[in-house]
């Protein structure tokens, strides 16, 4: 099908006019149909990269993880969202609170008593520019929105979001290293297809689609100088999320991280950045120290044997890439580049650049592979001194506003909780997450994914974000708060991590007691295994 036969079939009017109790119904159709077909998604992603490796490293609950996970969590929320409409009510938050900056932070995760288990302490909130203000979607014009699907996973979050959120029609093209997962996701919402309401294209019509006349948006994942292309062909508004150069800031405490302490933060920025190779567009790259902080050589230190000894090995398959790590090793003299499991496997090498300078290319520069780097601020040992230092430091000198990581102790957050708010209000990212990853921000239907403040002339990261179940309008960021000792998702047991991935993403998909209770007791299980690599 071409991008005009599509635009030609869909009937966004009649999507529009569907009723709540409709859209419901079809919402459970699609839910079931990604139960059916998940297995079958994550064996074509997994082929794909192992095809790019020439090795297989990719197992099938990564790739589960990586296709079914994130849709999954998109189309529960909007369940949630839709069993509110049935009853003419929105989705409510937990909490509102006006900031000093006259914008307003909104909770909205979590809410429902099985996301509350799953999150434990992690707490998540929109930052709105003034007073909030929600839209029933529903209530929504009808129109049709161009979506542009990600090369490095095929999970169009987005799409869902544009159809029950957005209330259009949508037009889906795949990137190309996604064409077989993309006939899988058609079968699941062939339902959608069938109302006229979704459509499927090949890669080669980008241009095609990007140009038609008639589109409300065009929704775009992908890099920089590509965004800005279609920009220049499109007829139609565009919103996009490319990426960055995302820091990591490692608050100096009120006292020292314990050993076990440092090892786990060490194992979990480490973990974020060994996923999916490297090409994740929330994994932390740039970790922020101060150089009087006492503990940075034995943090730098833990995150060398991390890499090297106590997280398994990752390919690195997304085109290109070598390139990329190629000129960051010409271009960095401190780079260090590491063997994982003594270098058996192809493209797992993982480069880390610690004492990087603030002009460095290292910091000019998004990596999208296995490569980590650390800048030392000439800060005083102290909260404010350095988040002061560090907020210019991120907002004046790296590359992008997609998102931050920040981690701090929970003595010193209860201390110095209104400066760290502060800082979270001061950086200017789209997704912040404290004592957690900022992919995690992008998993959820409740918060935003995409950059912060940025003009359509010039954008890094991005213009936009994508839309929340809640449809609160006007989003600044979304932030993602959790407790300095959560477990995390951490690659130190390859059957831990095949079975968790597995779990979690048939949890996703149904919320059920049983596959809640499946994943919980595996868990326990596999806590007292022991390295298997």
């Amino acid at each position: 099908m071409t991008a005009q036969e599509a635009f030609n079939y869909l009937d966004p009017q009649a999507w529009a006019a569907t009723s709540a109790v409709e859209k419901l119904t079809l919402l459970e159709e699609v839910q079931r149909n990604l139960g059916k077909y998940a297995d079958q998604l994550a064996l074509a992603d997994l082929k794909m990269k192992n095809d790019f490796i020439g090795a297989d490293i990719y197992t099938k609950g990564f790739g589960l993880a990586g296709t079914a996970g994130p849709v999954a969590g998109m189309l529960m929320g909007s369940h949630h969202l839709y069993e509110k409409l049935v009853n003419g009510e929105l989705l409510e938050p937990v909490s509102v609170e006006k900031l000093d900056n006259g914008n307003t932070a909104i909770q909205t995760w979590p809410i429902f008593p099985k996301d509350k288990m799953v999150a434990g302490k992690q707490k998540g909130y929109l930052h709105v520019k003034g007073e909030p203000k929600q839209i029933n979607p529903l209530d929504k014009p009808a129109g049709i929105i161009a979506i542009s699907g990600a090369g490095n996973y095929s999970s169009s979050v987005e799409m869902v979001k544009a159809l029950f959120y957005e209330n259009k029609a949508v037009i889906h093209k795949p990137h190309q290293n996604n064409v077989e997962t993309d006939k899988i996701w058609a079968k699941i919402f062939q339902p959608l297809i069938d109302r006229r309401a979704l459509a499927f294209i090949e890669p080669e019509e980008s241009r095609a689609m990007t140009g038609l006349d008639g589109l409300y948006a065009i929704y775009f994942t992908g890099s920089t100088s590509v965004a800005h292309a279609i920009q220049k062909n499109a007829k139609a508004p565009l919103i996009s999320e490319c990426g960055g150069n995302n820091p990591l800031l490692i608050v100096p405490g009120d006292r020292p991280w314990t050993d076990k302490e440092i090892k786990h933060q060490a194992l979990q920025v480490v973990s974020v950045g060994k996923m999916n190779g490297g090409a994740v567009c929330g994994r932390v790259q740039t970790i922020v120290t101060s150089k009087n902080w006492p503990q940075r050589t034995q943090f730098l230190d833990a995150v060398r044997k991390a890499i090297a000894e106590d997280t398994y090995a990752v390919g690195t398959y997304y085109p290109g890439v070598e390139e990329t790590k190629k000129a960051f090793l010409e271009n960095q003299p401190t780079a260090e580049a590491l063997k994982v499991e003594n270098g058996k496997h192809p493209t797992t090498d993982f480069v880390f650049i610690p004492g990087i300078q603030e002009d460095d290319f290292a910091v000019k520069n998004e990596a999208f592979c296995q490569i980590l780097s650390e800048i030392a601020l000439d800060t005083e040992n102290n909260v404010d001194d350095f988040l002061t230092k560090a907020t210019a430091f991120c907002n004046d000198k790296l590359l992008g506003t997609l998102g931050c990581m920040i981690l701090v102790d929970n003595d010193t957050m209860k201390n110095h909780e209104t400066r760290i708010h502060k800082a979270i209000n001061e950086l200017n990212y789209g997704g912040i997450a404290v004592n957690t990853i900022p992919p995690n921000v992008f998993m959820s239907a409740y918060l935003t994914w995409g950059g912060c403040n940025e003009s359509k002339e010039d954008f890094v990261s991005g213009v936009g974000n994508f839309g929340n179940a809640h449809n609160y309008k006007n989003v600044i960021k979304s932030v993602l708060i959790d407790d300095f000792n959560a477990q995390g998702m951490l690659m130190t047991n390859k059957t831990l991590m095949e079975h968790l991935f597995t779990n979690a993403t048939y949890f996703a998909i149904d919320n059920s007691w049983t596959h809640f209770a499946k994943m919980a007791s595996q868990m326990v299980v596999d806590g007292f295994k022991n390295k298997d690599f």
